[in-house]
């Protein structure tokens, strides 16, 4: 009757671990994602649809051959590309351990032992021995765990190629940033020399009484405020390559002047004819997503591992030995000793805790699904917003390069008509400061257009390679 009491205790346990609760299928609905963006984006003619391919070194669109290898540069010795490699090598480590457990385990021993009695040998005893055990992994508790290293494999892969993505942003960014600052110095000087011409005409004229000392020291002061303005932009010159330089793995002062003497430089901005892809596409290449969905799949693997720990588990182990008094009796088949043994398990009263296990690990799946929304949704915001400044910008910046011509056709002017002595100083000094307003804005402009280019590239899933996941290794 006992018996028969404990078997049906048994078997209620059974039933109760069978009865799992069910899984919140609510968090796990698939979002929806818009069929095409919005108008931001007008193609140009003969743009065809950008392919993966071509944004994995999308830095190659600017046709700058010291981006091309600053970019390389900061792939290969960045830190934090370094940390990332790391953990994916540590992920991949943690893998291994969890698929080792799948297969049984064996172990090896062997001893000697002499023992002494009233300081005369009691006799020699020398063992030789193997243990094996294997827990076998029938409701794929173990299996689940190895998934979800997996998975933790991709997401840490992913994660790699996000780092990657956002590290060559940087150095495209603080290039773009370096090579504004050196076109506007450009700009500076060229308008220094402009006013200080103008200054040498207003002191001649000066002398000849035909101005006052107020335009002299008007064009002083033009010519100062100017030459203050250089200082600012050479600091920031220095400071932007120091950047440059730690991105690049290097001591901030260890990179060389990314400077040619004989060329003049130049704000990078990339090759036109690029067209989109259609959102779906554009979420399989984002790294940040992928890893998103990687941990997922991982957090839903470790939600089964903790359903299949509330069910038996079975193992079988044994043993297999040799033991005798000599080494040479080791050989004798009365030396040998092995047992077999076979055992299952089955948590029948844990205080809920393995319940509670289950619950917990629901609710970080529930939390994984919700984390790859939101990554979901920053993406499509990212793009949309690229779209938007990028388009903004480059209206920008048309107009202020016809703004820039009209201001250089009116300076040449004024600077005629007032060493003729047909207009006053004070319009000299206003064509010439609209002449470096417009300059300036049009080098600027030019970044910011560049630097749209840097991040619609960026938000498109460019800059590493999915199938590689550690492009530029």
């Amino acid at each position: 009757m006992a018996r028969r009491l404990i078997s049906i205790g048994l078997l209620g346990a059974l039933v109760a671990c069978a009865a799992l609760p069910p899984i919140d299928e609510g968090a796990a609905a698939k979002l929806a994602t818009p069929l095409a963006w919005s108008g931001a984006y007008a193609p140009g003619p003969g743009e065809s649809r950008v392919s993966t391919a071509s944004l994995v070194a999308w830095w190659q669109r600017f046709d700058d051959a010291q981006l091309e290898l600053l970019v390389g540069q900061a792939m290969l010795a960045n830190t934090s590309v370094q940390v990332a490699r790391a953990s994916l090598r540590q992920a991949q480590a943690l893998r291994d351990v969890a698929a080792a457990a799948l297969w049984p385990q064996l172990d090896g021993s062997a001893s000697a032992q002499r023992g002494t009695l009233g300081g005369h040998s009691s006799g020699n005893r020398f063992q030789l021995g193997g243990d094996a055990s294997w827990q076998i992994d029938l409701f794929g508790a173990r299996r689940a765990g190895v998934d979800a290293s997996e998975a933790l494999v991709g997401a840490s892969q992913s994660s790699l190629g996000d780092m990657q993505v956002q590290i060559a942003a940087e150095v495209a960014l603080n290039y773009i940033l370096l090579r504004t600052t050196q076109v506007r110095s450009v700009i500076a000087g060229e308008n220094l020399a402009s006013q200080e011409e103008t200054l040498r005409i207003t002191l001649w004229r000066q002398q000849a009484g035909l101005v006052t000392a107020l335009e002299a020291e008007q064009a002083r002061a033009a010519v100062e405020q100017n030459r203050a303005l250089l200082p600012l932009l050479q600091t920031s010159a220095v400071q932007t390559q120091h950047a440059l330089a730690v991105l690049t793995g290097q001591a901030p002062a260890a990179l060389p002047a990314l400077v040619d003497a004989r060329l003049a430089p130049t704000v990078p901005q990339a090759r036109e004819g690029l067209s989109l892809n259609v959102p779906a596409e554009t979420l399989r290449q984002r790294a940040d997503v992928r890893a998103a969905e990687f941990q997922v799949a991982a957090a839903l693997a470790r939600e089964g591992q903790a359903q299949a720990l509330r069910l038996p588990s079975f193992a079988i182990g044994g043993s297999l030995g040799l033991s005798a008094v000599s080494v040479g009796a080791l050989g004798n088949s009365s030396a040998v000793l092995g047992s077999l043994l076979a055992s299952v398990s089955l948590p029948i009263f844990d205080g809920g805790a393995l319940n509670a296990q289950v619950r917990v690990q629901q609710a970080a799946l529930t939390q994984a699904q919700h984390q790859y929304r939101a990554a979901v949704l920053s993406a499509l915001q990212q793009v949309e917003d690229a779209l938007e400044a990028l388009r903004g910008d480059r209206q920008r910046l048309d107009s202020l390069r016809l703004a820039a011509d009209a201001a250089n056709n009116a300076a040449l002017l004024a600077r005629q008509r007032y060493g003729s002595g047909l207009i006053d100083f004070q319009t000299v000094l206003e064509t010439q400061r609209t002449l470096f307003a417009t300059q300036d804005g049009v080098a600027r402009a030019s970044a910011d257009v560049g630097s749209d280019q840097v991040r619609l590239f960026t938000a498109l899933g460019g800059g590493w390679s999915p199938t590689a996941g550690t492009q530029n290794r």
